[in-house]
């Protein structure tokens, strides 16, 4: 079953989406017909829904206020599931015997596949362990308080039944189920918010897409032809539209690759989501402004940031399935990072690809539930939990070594980090200084902070047994922790405080 955190999470969703479901949308006007463009022999989107109406937008979800509302569920969740599915999972980084270089995702664009010889993967997708069921519960397992699919990546593939185009999941493949409906409806269950991955400027399957320039012309036609808004206006918005509208309430929409996507083209994606589910979060990479911002890819930032921000991570070194590629980041390599963002300021989506007959690797999913089951024992330290107060257990810059851009090197610590809620600190520590032996050097020495110390304890420990606090011999105070720990997993202590917040000594 999933932890009490995640129905919380999808209550403080819901209730805001519910007040939207009551509020009526003003009518829409109709948009500016698009200028007609010739295309080849390809598959089109059906032109009876392709055209979208211009958006009414509900302005009070503008508003500084209305941020602040929908965007607490994904403060509290800080760790999400991502999943990189589609029909490069069946060529899985291997093109007619030659490896594609990069990432999985990419092997249509890396290996420079036509469009007509791309389509005919659909034709073997057919993936019979698919159980979204199970997916979900290991989701659950793993501690993930959000899920975010792609819906459709650059390959211009829709892996839901859009009426928007045939090439879909349903009308193109044998297989013709709609797992994102099936997803949909087993996160409703398990109370997980869920939210797709939609790519916005890039559709390798499009005359008018951006990115294909081995099948069509280059981006600088499409954008001086009127191909790509008409690609923008007759596919990518009416299939945001559906995704918005027929799988029920949805916690964020992830565009990408912002090609081409600043101002009125972009604002046009926001209307259409605030018209719709204005409750629905946009990541940083529509190419306007969002609601929260998101780092490049497997990018954490050095020191705490400020806002609201997500790092998007792959637990191998692909995104999408690859044969070659069973690297995955062992469970403290996966912990240590999920903290080390948690006490920055921001949260984790990381990434999972199953295979093409729906069955997710096995080295990855044990260790997301290694992980997960840490987080059963410590996971008050981690969700909903704040920035550290601190900003010394991170390192620190080099005063001489420069790296390829010429900036200081940052020198990165990794003993401990800290997170926060009200009166409570919580140290989640990986490695304790010193010899294993008595005296302060084999203790964990807290950074300094003048408020008062309540108590101490391990979060581990359901009895909360005070561990005793004492002063160190050359300033501070440190921590009597009974023995000498060095966890890759790390263990937190929990120190509580006279006062909310630390006033720094």
């Amino acid at each position: 079953m999933s932890s009490p955190v995640a129905p919380a999470i999808l209550a403080a969703f819901l209730l805001s989406a519910a007040a939207v479901a009551q509020t009526p949308a003003p009518a829409a006007a109709p948009a500016p017909s698009a200028p007609a463009v010739s295309s080849p022999a390809v598959s089109t989107p059906d032109s009876s829904t392709s055209t979208p109406s211009t958006p009414a937008v509900v302005k009070d979800y503008d508003t500084p206020a209305a941020r602040e509302a929908r965007i607490q569920w994904f403060r509290e969740a800080k760790y999400g599931l991502f999943i990189h599915w589609g029909l490069y999972s069946i060529p899985a980084g291997t093109w007619k015997g030659q490896r594609s270089p990069g990432l999985g995702e990419w092997i249509m664009n890396r290996m420079q596949v036509p469009v007509a010889e791309y389509e005919k993967l659909a034709g073997g997708f057919a993936p019979v362990h698919f159980d979204a069921e199970a997916w979900v519960q290991m989701a659950v397992d793993a501690g993930m308080k959000y899920i975010v699919i792609t819906a459709k990546h650059h390959d211009g593939f829709a892996m839901y039944h859009s009426k928007v185009s045939p090439f879909n999941v349903v009308d193109a493949t044998p297989w013709g189920r709609d797992p994102i409906k099936e997803l949909a409806d087993a996160c409703a269950r398990h109370h997980l918010p869920f939210g797709f991955y939609y790519s916005q400027s890039q559709d390798w399957h499009e005359r008018g897409g951006a990115g294909n320039d081995w099948d069509f012309p280059a981006d600088a036609v499409k954008d001086q032809d009127g191909s790509y808004d008409q690609y923008l206006r007759t596919k990518a918005e009416p299939q945001v539209r559906e995704l918005l509208t027929g799988y029920g309430p949805v916690c964020l929409i992830w565009f990408d690759t912002a090609r081409m996507m600043g101002g009125e083209r972009g604002r046009r994606f926001v209307d259409l989501v605030r018209s719709l589910q204005p409750n629905t979060l946009i990541d940083g990479r529509l190419g306007v402004p969002g609601d929260y911002a998101s780092t490049g890819d497997n990018a954490i930032p050095a020191r705490e940031r400020q806002g609201d921000w997500e790092v998007p991570a792959t637990i191998n070194h692909t995104w999408g399935y690859r044969t070659d590629d069973t690297d995955w980041k062992a469970p403290g390599d996966i912990l240590f990072k999920l903290v080390d963002i948690v006490s920055k300021g921001g949260n984790y989506l990381l990434n999972i690809g199953p295979m093409a007959d729906g069955v997710i690797p096995q080295g990855s999913v044990d260790n997301l539930r290694t992980v997960g089951r840490w987080l059963k024992v410590n996971g008050e330290a981690v969700y909903g939990a704040g920035r550290t107060p601190f900003g010394e257990e991170y390192g620190d810059y080099a005063q001489s070594l420069k790296n390829r851009q010429g900036e200081p090197w940052f020198l990165p610590l990794q003993e401990w980090r800290c997170t926060t809620k009200p009166g409570k600190l919580y140290f989640t520590v990986f490695h304790v200084g010193g010899a294993p032996r008595k005296g302060a050097d084999a203790m964990f020495r807290l950074p300094n902070f003048k408020n008062a110390i309540k108590r101490a304890y391990y979060l581990h420990d359901p009895q909360q047994t005070p561990l005793p606090i004492q002063p160190h011999p050359e300033g501070g105070r440190y921590v009597d922790v009974t023995r000498h720990l060095n966890d890759t997993m790390g263990w937190v202590l929990v120190v509580e405080i006279e006062g909310d917040t630390v006033v720094k000594g």
